[in-house]
C-alpha cells in the first residue's frame, strides 16, 4: 500500500509540474486518444474540431484548468479542453510490433507494466477485468446530455 501511495503522489507532482509548464505560445502534445476542442470550457459546448494522440498544438490561452490551443498540422482546428489532455514532452504513436497508444499514454504518466504488476499483486482482491470493461464503454454527447436533463442535474462548467 505504501508502494501506491508514493507511485500516486509522484504522479500528481508530475502532473503538477506539467500543468505549471503550460503557457501562452507554448508547445503540448495530445495524451489521450481522441481530443475534441470546444468553442468554450463549457461541456456541452459546440466542438470546433478533434485531434488525434500524439498531435502537436500551440497554447493560446490559458484559463486555469482549462487551455485554447492550435493545432500545428491545420491552423484552423482551434479550441478548448483541460490541460490534463496534454504532455509537455512529444509523444509517438506506435505500430502493432511496438508499445499501443495505451500503454505509451500511461508510461507517460508514470505507469508501466511492472507498476500495474505490482499494484495487482498487492490486491488480489480486486477485479481488473471489470475495469478493463467499463475503459470501453462510450458515451455519446447526446445521450449524456439526456441523462442530465432527465435526472434535473447541473449542467455547468465542467
Amino acid at each position: 500500500m505504501k508502494k501506491v501511495f508514493i507511485v500516486v503522489c509522484l504522479v500528481l507532482f508530475l502532473a503538477g509540474i506539467a500543468a505549471a509548464q503550460v503557457s501562452r505560445g507554448g508547445t503540448l502534445y495530445v495524451s489521450v486518444k481522441n481530443l475534441p476542442l470546444k468553442s468554450s470550457t463549457g461541456w456541452f459546448a459546440r466542438t470546433n474540431g478533434t485531434l488525434e494522440y500524439g498531435a502537436q498544438v500551440t497554447v493560446l490561452q490559458v484559463n486555469g484548468r482549462f487551455v485554447e490551443v492550435r493545432s500545428a498540422a491545420n491552423s484552423s482546428v482551434t479550441g478548448w479542453t483541460a490541460s490534463s489532455n496534454f504532455s509537455t514532452r512529444q509523444v509517438v504513436s506506435g505500430t502493432s510490433s511496438t508499445a499501443t497508444a495505451r500503454e505509451v499514454a500511461l508510461a507517460g504518466k508514470g505507469f508501466n507494466q511492472e507498476v500495474e504488476q505490482s499494484y495487482k499483486t498487492g490486491h488480489q482482491d480486486l477485479n481488473f477485468a471489470d475495469v478493463d470493461m467499463v475503459e470501453t464503454i462510450s458515451v455519446n454527447e447526446n445521450e449524456f446530455r439526456y441523462f442530465l436533463e432527465e435526472g434535473h442535474l447541473a449542467m455547468g462548467d465542467i
